[in-house]
């Protein structure tokens, strides 16, 4: 194996084997007490998800169906315990409707006590049934921990409590929660739709032309105008708040927002005012009619209606029918504030007057400098910088003397593609700076490890300027420099990739982004072992050969002093069909990367 492949092998075993707490398998019987996983995060606040049954009377022997349902999660640990001491053990077992979706699991000696996921593919519901036993308590209850992503977790999410036929009813003192089986509404009795947008409605919408009412997981934002008053109308999944604001910019601050948050099993729609990058001043909503709310399937809806005009505004209420940038944000809640969104909020890329033409307009979260960034990155170190190691390694003696332009074709390709890499690093590294104007706090390390890449990009090309020639004794100094410099920053661009992935900025779907950046990883590797092993099985095919002779001539190269043979053209022959086929599917790595930046 190449000292590129073991380096590049040895970093991917590093990071697929880091030590931590996870099981996207669903096999957590570890947390079969406590119900929490050990994601080195703290639990979500307020509840998302929610647990139903098809009945609410059971004897022993029974069958309930149990559905848990909500915005899209990665996993899930659920189990039926006694309504009175919630803290003892799982009653019951169950059994599985898909297997292809969940898992039985035996917790505290129960067999079939628990149900889980069975991988970490994205799901909006899964069913399964709960079988009362013989020795079932009066009353049970089941409890949900729900995981959307690695940091993102809520734990315990009580269900509804169901009682044997011969039980008195539920009496047990109300607890700090309260069930979600049913839905909250007030006023508004079904979901909002895009069928009137872009005709009488301006509506902005993430993802584009998503429909709330097909999707819980669409952003949506409209505005009708009716005389001197607009209607408004906003919806998101349920987690904490949605909200949208009208700026003058694109940065947050001095903006005039509206907020719709979920309290407790209410709703409040409240207008406010950013002052800076803190949590908006929230105002009355005395200067709101007709406002309604829906928490249900998974969706907080809001809509009222806002004057055109609002004269004593002092300022911080925007007249509705000027020009503006649309925010649109959404975060979680908790005691009473909301949480600073976990998301990169909607920012559209120009300003829109809301009550002139109705559009239908889309959006995204990732601003446009930094996806130029990240498609830069991706550019240059899953594709040039690749395609050009692999030229220089293994492709000196397929052309031994053709030439472009007075010099060796390998080292021609191999030079262009790395200025290529600089120039696209530089530019890719300065977008950033430019777009923030400042060091990003909130990025992690991801920042510093783009600047030692953007350090040893720069450093390759002038090493290569004092490349001493092949005869001196410094040269084999100079080979291991460069090659140790440039693949310490691979390395670390991979590493940076993987980082910056799942960036507010840019935040690529979630576990996608991970899965195909290891298969490109794998990819990559993969050709680079085969080249090596086809390269080392001529040269021993050769040396057994020149074992015969007597005499032969030394030459730059190893493979150079081989006389030429057929055996020798046909291994020209294999590697450039493994450089066509690894080129094509580098760029179909590259062009996957890219739409999915595109989409966001």
């Amino acid at each position: 194996m190449s000292p590129l492949a073991a380096a590049s092998l040895l970093w991917l075993l590093a990071c697929t084997t880091a030590p931590v707490t996870s099981y996207p398998n669903g096999r957590v019987t570890v947390a079969c007490s406590t119900m929490t996983p050990g994601h080195s995060h703290e639990p979500q606040p307020g509840i998302e998800h929610s647990i139903t049954v098809d009945r609410n009377v059971f004897k022993p022997g029974d069958r309930i169906k149990v559905t848990l349902s909500g915005p899209r999660f990665t996993g899930f640990f659920i189990q039926a315990r006694n309504a009175d001491n919630l803290d003892g053990s799982a009653v019951g077992s169950f059994s599985l409707i898909d297997d292809q979706v969940s898992q039985l699991l035996t917790c505290d000696g129960i067999q079939d006590s628990a149900v889980s996921q069975t991988s970490k593919r994205r799901k909006e519901q899964v069913e399964f049934y709960w079988i009362a036993p013989n020795d079932a308590p009066q009353r049970i209850q089941f409890l949900t921990t729900v995981v959307e992503k690695y940091s993102i977790y809520w734990v315990k999410i009580p269900g509804p409590v169901i009682s044997q036929s011969s039980s008195l009813p539920f009496t047990q003192k109300p607890q700090t929660f309260k069930p979600q089986s049913a839905p909250s509404t007030s006023s508004l009795t079904k979901r909002f739709s895009a069928s009137d947008c872009g005709s009488s409605k301006f509506c902005v919408r993430n993802p584009s032309f998503c429909d709330p009412e097909r999707s819980a997981q669409c952003f949506f934002l409209s505005f009708r105008r009716q005389d001197d008053a607009v209607t408004i109308e906003m919806s998101g999944p349920r987690r904490g708040y949605v909200s949208f604001a009208l700026s003058h910019d694109q940065w947050m601050g001095n903006d005039d927002v509206y907020l719709c948050r979920i309290d407790g099993q209410s709703v409040q729609i409240n207008p406010g005012y950013t002052r800076g990058r803190i949590e908006p001043e929230l105002t009355s909503p005395d200067i709101l009619l007709d406002m309604a709310w829906r928490v249900a399937d998974g969706i907080l809806q809001c809509s009222f209606r806002r004057s055109v005009h609002i004269p004593s505004s002092k300022g911080e209420r925007f007249a509705l029918d000027g020009s503006y940038y649309i925010f649109l944000a959404d975060g979680d809640a908790g005691d009473g504030s909301i949480l600073r969104h976990s998301r990169q909020p909607l920012i559209t890329s120009k300003m829109y007057n809301i009550t002139g033409a109705p559009e239908d307009i889309g959006g995204s979260r990732s601003p446009l400098l930094i996806k130029f960034h990240g498609a830069m990155m991706f550019l240059a170190w899953m594709t040039t910088v690749s395609i050009g190691v692999l030229v220089a390694r293994f492709f000196k003696p397929v052309w031994p003397t053709s030439t472009i332009f007075g010099t060796k074709i390998w080292f021609q390709v191999h030079r262009i593609l790395m200025i290529t890499t600089v120039v696209l690093t530089g530019v890719a590294f300065v977008l950033p700076f430019y777009y923030r104007g400042h060091w990003s706090t909130r990025a992690g390390i991801h920042p510093y490890l783009g600047c030692v890449v953007m350090a040893l990009a720069v450093l390759q090309p002038l090493l290569a300027v004092f490349r001493p020639p092949p005869c001196s004794s410094r040269r084999p100094l100079f080979n291991w420099t460069h090659w140790g410099s440039g693949t310490i920053a691979r390395i670390v661009a991979v590493a940076a990739m993987f980082l910056g992935m799942d960036l507010q900025a840019l935040d690529l779907p979630d576990p996608w982004d991970t899965y195909t950046m290891v298969g490109f990883i794998l990819w990559h590797v993969g050709v680079d072992i085969l080249l090596e092993v086809h390269s080392f099985c001529l040269l021993r095919r050769s040396l057994d050969g020149l074992a015969r002779q007597t005499d032969f001539g030394k030459t730059e190269d190893r493979v150079e002093i081989l006389n030429p043979s057929q055996s020798e053209y046909e291994g020209h022959t294999f590697k450039k069909i493994v450089l066509t086929i690894y080129i094509c599917g580098n760029f179909a790595f590259l062009i996957t990367f890219l739409a999915a930046i595109n989409q966001i």
